[in-house]
């Protein structure tokens, strides 16, 4: 992991701290960026989001779909989890915890937006991430990139259906235009353009040429990232000095379905007799979230100073630490899960 990757909770937190002071300190210059819309689309934060995602989506390589059917058992499992379970599970637990166990606590006015951030962090399975967590486990490099090419296809056509599904089901009213606007701007366009430069970088310089490419946009990639989250923090700030703990009432359903989704993942591979190679990183793409996309969907659809906004934040500030805790369940238990199964865990390195 690079210094970004390892220490992203901190720059997260560093972020907080920023964001809340420029936004106390000087509002106007923020207000004036927020303003800066088309079709309820912030600009700026449009191009920070694009500068974020393409770097992730050049490392996926779309024509390794086809090596699904060599890890049918995982592959289903996780696709079982993350498109049957963790978004409905999610739903179920802000409604637990959001309208009922804090509801006193937090703002009255916002209730339904913190449920509709938490639904937008649930419905987009993770992806450059992934690779990091599946290294890490010593996972099967081609089950992880089957898997996370197979996801983002399906994304496409999945998550805006989905998140109108479950925010009706949340009596959250969304606007069914700006959705798919959001899908075209941050799933569509982005896989086509990374797509494109990919297959041209490995037409002039092979593999090298790709990741030379990769090590120079990493950088660029995360500082859009916590940029992004300067500002969004910049017009959260003012609820965050009024009510620091909603950070932490927030993080409780999205820590909880982490540990749920991985697990249930986890367990499923064991029973179905998959590898444990291939479970490792079952359960982490199955717990982990495309907060990149969730960020984006929920500034367009509920605004900067929206609570679902704020949502999705909390999902990125407790993302590395609660992966982590995750990678060392799965590496610990690796003895566990071998006595029990009849397949051999023969990672290709």
């Amino acid at each position: 992991m690079s210094i970004f990757e390892r220490y992203l909770t901190v720059w997260v937190f560093l972020c907080i701290i920023v964001g809340v002071v420029l936004g106390q300190l000087a509002p106007a210059p923020f207000h004036w960026l927020g303003e800066l819309e088309i079709a309820q689309v912030n600009i700026p934060v449009g191009l920070l989001i694009w500068v974020m995602i393409i770097p992730m989506l050049l490392r996926i390589d779309f024509m390794a779909s086809h090596e699904v059917r060599k890890y049918w058992r995982g592959i289903g499992v996780t696709l079982f989890v993350n498109w049957a379970i963790k978004p409905f599970s999610m739903a179920l637990l802000g409604w637990l915890f959001i309208r009922q166990v804090f509801a006193s606590y937090l703002p009255a006015e916002q209730l339904d937006s913190y449920i509709a951030g938490l639904i937008l962090l649930a419905a987009a399975p993770c992806t450059a991430m992934v690779f990091v967590w599946s290294r890490l486990v010593n996972g099967e490099p081609l089950f992880t990139l089957s898997q996370v090419a197979l996801n983002n296809a399906i994304m496409v056509f999945a998550f805006a259906p989905l998140v109108a599904l479950l925010l009706g089901i949340s009596s959250i009213i969304v606007p069914w235009n700006t959705l798919l606007v959001s899908v075209v701007l941050y799933i569509v366009l982005p896989v086509l353009v990374a797509q494109g430069w990919r297959k041209f970088l490995l037409a002039r310089g092979g593999m090298a040429a790709l990741h030379h490419a990769l090590s120079r946009l990493n950088p660029l990639s995360i500082s859009a990232l916590l940029l992004t989250l300067v500002l969004l923090f910049a017009f959260q700030g003012k609820a965050i000095v009024e009510q620091p703990l909603i950070i932490v009432m927030l993080a409780v359903p999205i820590i909880i379905q982490v540990y749920f989704n991985s697990g249930l993942a986890y367990w499923l591979n064991y029973r179905f007799g998959e590898a444990h190679c291939v479970a490792g990183p079952s359960a982490l793409i199955g717990a982990s979230n495309f907060f990149e996309l969730a960020v984006a969907a929920a500034i367009s659809l509920f605004g900067f100073e929206s609570g679902a906004a704020l949502a999705t934040v909390v999902g990125v500030l407790i993302e590395v630490p609660v992966m982590l805790s995750v990678v060392y369940l799965v590496k610990r238990s690796h003895g566990w899960y071998e006595a029990g199964n009849r397949y051999e865990t023969k990672p290709d390195r």
